[in-house]
């Protein structure tokens, strides 16, 4: 009989196995317990220091506003812990106060809050009641008391910055001729006029007016006389010309001709 094949399988390559590194959890249990600790530290830190306000101190000039009128608006902001206080909220509510240009709040330990204030320098009246800033804001809408040396400006609602920017290029250029504006009106057509420390009217209309006023200020440097006592405006809407308004007392054939009608 034919021998028999030997069809034994050859041995197979064993895979080598995949051994985890041993975990020492002595050195984890440790880490995990300082974490602990450490958390634990810190939020009894921040609970000792985050004790209720215990004292608003409030510097400033007070001129206008008084530390009580703070106190008061700020009474609602401080009911709160040290270090919870809300920065940012404390200025905000300081600075809503009519007359408080800027607030600055720092703490102050163990449990102070120090509240600085400015206050707004008013640069000209509004209307009847309002004042405005150097910026053209209107700070306060019914001002308690109006300072007599402060020019009068008027104008629609919204239009404060653009008549408060227009006074002082009129002023400066007024200054350096030796006179000063008492008054600017803006109306609901456009239209502007202002009135001179020495009672002179000007009467600049809504178009060209950048032209219009520096003619204006010709007329000036040409040592055109704007007394008061026999001037009562001077009308710079005419395309080439102005024209001046006499005080009654004046007589008519003395005012100068000037061809065309004003314009707006």
């Amino acid at each position: 009989m034919p021998g028999r094949v030997n069809r034994r399988r050859k041995a197979q390559p064993s895979k080598p196995k995949l051994r985890l590194p041993a975990i020492n959890w002595h050195r984890v249990v440790g880490g995990l317990a300082a974490a602990c600790v450490v958390a634990a530290v810190y939020v009894s830190s921040v609970w000792l220091m985050d004790q209720p306000i215990t004292a608003v101190s409030i510097e400033g000039p007070f001129e206008r506003v008084s530390a009580v009128q703070l106190q008061d608006a700020l009474a609602n902001q401080v009911q709160t812990g040290f270090l919870s206080a809300d920065i940012g909220k404390i200025q905000r509510a300081a600075v809503r106060l009519p007359w408080i240009a800027t607030a600055s709040v720092q703490r102050r330990w163990p449990g102070t809050l120090v509240v600085t204030v400015t206050e707004e320098e008013p640069a000209a009246c509004w209307g009847k009641e309002g004042l405005l800033n150097q910026a053209g804001e209107l700070f306060a809408q019914a001002g308690d008391h109006l300072p007599a040396e402060l020019p009068r400006l008027n104008g629609p609602d919204g239009t404060e910055a653009k008549v408060a920017a227009m006074y002082f290029r009129v002023e400066q250029q007024l200054e350096q001729r030796g006179l000063a504006a008492l008054s600017l009106d803006l109306d609901a057509r456009g239209a502007w006029t202002f009135r001179l420390n020495n009672g002179v009217s000007v009467r600049l209309g809504a178009a060209a007016v950048e032209q219009r006023l520096s003619r204006f200020f010709r007329i000036l440097d040409l040592g055109v006389p704007m007394n008061a006592e026999q001037v009562a405006y001077v009308d710079m809407r005419y395309p080439n010309g102005f024209v001046i308004g006499w005080r009654e007392a004046q007589s008519a054939d003395s005012e100068p001709e000037v061809k065309g009608e004003p314009r707006v």
